[in-house]
């Protein structure tokens, strides 16, 4: 009988945890995408979380004589190869290519300009996506049109290249599709600003696009310290750029709610204020500079070292403030997170994406969006 009732339990045991792990691997109806930095070199994979992720956008490939191509051959392929084995932790996981960035859209221009340049480029990038039996290609072009870093190409008829381009990326990721029998993905990620969709086509270019990644970070401009990635404007401290702004703009631009993705950001933006300064927030700025990621503001800055933390309600923003260095740094924390979590749900929009993956390593963040998405 001991036995019986030990069957039994083992039995339901195994029912329930196999019923658990169903549960937590059943589809998401958000996308949860994680920015994972190539970039700097080997990337680490046994510190990420793939179970809590839909996609993952390898960032970056690099883009020269109309082709895409792995800057770091060797780290490249390893970063690569070490990424899709997360699949065995998630089977529905899904690993991009993400070309371009900040630093490396200066031959975006010279790539979408002519029916010959575009086709190799989209040979070359799909050949990338399927020599690693990846997923999709994700563009990151910073900006069509409009100037990024210095030195960067850029022409007026970059708003329709643009469009252009992804449509010769969507024929050749739908030619892979066909021979391999699997969904391949075309994303971008998009300036959280106007003058961004001012000089692009989104209500054309959509239509090749599985989702829209706004940037709704990098926000701080101008002489006074404000919100880098606020959800919304402040009336005392009013700004020119906000997530909810930008959403609403893309959709009246054309772009479906339920492609855009909202972005996160997992570092901060970090100020010295001019000496006059009172209480960070308004106060006019003396330097600027990429900040720290939130692992480390979380366990060692908030309310730690002279520095003591705030939220605007209004903005729905974060920000620590210390008066004595003068010191002021913005950043999305667990609250700014599920309210913006709670906005993705409300306006049906895709999911959120962050940037990126290794600038809150303990998790403190995507353990938030899990949560507030679920």
């Amino acid at each position: 009988m001991k036995t019986v009732k030990r069957l039994f339990f083992i039995g339901l045991f195994g029912a329930i945890a196999i019923m658990a792990f169903r549960s937590e691997n059943l589809p998401r109806t958000k996308v949860v995408i994680g920015y994972v930095g190539g970039y700097k070199g080997w990337v680490d994979v046994s510190k990420i979380a793939a179970e809590k992720l839909t996609h993952i956008n390898y960032a970056f490939v690099n883009v020269k004589n109309n082709r895409a191509f792995l800057n770091r051959e060797a780290t490249d392929t390893l970063n690569l190869q070490n990424l899709n084995k997360l699949k065995q932790v998630n089977p529905s996981l899904k690993i991009l290519i993400s070309i371009g960035g900040w630093s490396w859209s200066e031959n975006f221009s010279d790539v979408a300009l002519s029916d010959t340049s575009r086709k190799a480029f989209a040979q070359s990038a799909v050949a990338i996506i399927e020599r690693f039996n990846l997923d999709g290609v994700d563009i990151d072009w910073e900006y069509p049109a409009i100037s990024g870093e210095e030195g960067n190409i850029y022409r007026p008829e970059d708003k329709q290249n643009f469009t252009l381009m992804l449509k010769e990326l969507r024929l050749e990721l739908d030619s892979l599709e066909k021979n391999t029998k699997t969904k391949k993905l075309l994303t971008v990620a998009v300036g959280g600003f106007t003058n961004f969709i001012r000089h692009t086509e989104m209500d054309k270019a959509q239509q090749y696009l599985d989702f829209v990644n706004l940037m709704t970070y990098d926000f701080y401009n101008g002489d006074f310290a404000g919100h880098h990635t606020n959800l919304y404007n402040s009336k005392e401290h009013p700004a020119e750029n906000y997530a909810d702004k930008t959403f609403k703009e893309f959709v009246a631009a054309g772009v479906p709610a339920s492609k855009l993705v909202m972005g996160i950001a997992f570092y901060s933006r970090s100020f010295t204020l001019k000496e006059n300064s009172i209480k960070g927030l308004g106060d006019s700025v003396l330097s600027s500079r990429y900040g720290k990621g939130y692992t480390f503001i979380k366990d060692s800055l908030i309310n730690q070292k002279g520095f003591t933390a705030y939220h605007d309600k209004e903005a729905k923003a974060s920000y620590i403030y210390n008066p004595t260095t003068r010191e002021y740094m913005t950043y999305d924390d667990e609250k700014s997170v599920q309210q913006k979590c709670e906005y993705v749900i409300k306006n049906k929009m895709g999911g959120v994406m962050f940037w990126e993956y290794d600038a809150d390593l303990n998790g403190y963040l995507l353990n938030q969006i899990n949560k507030t998405l679920k």
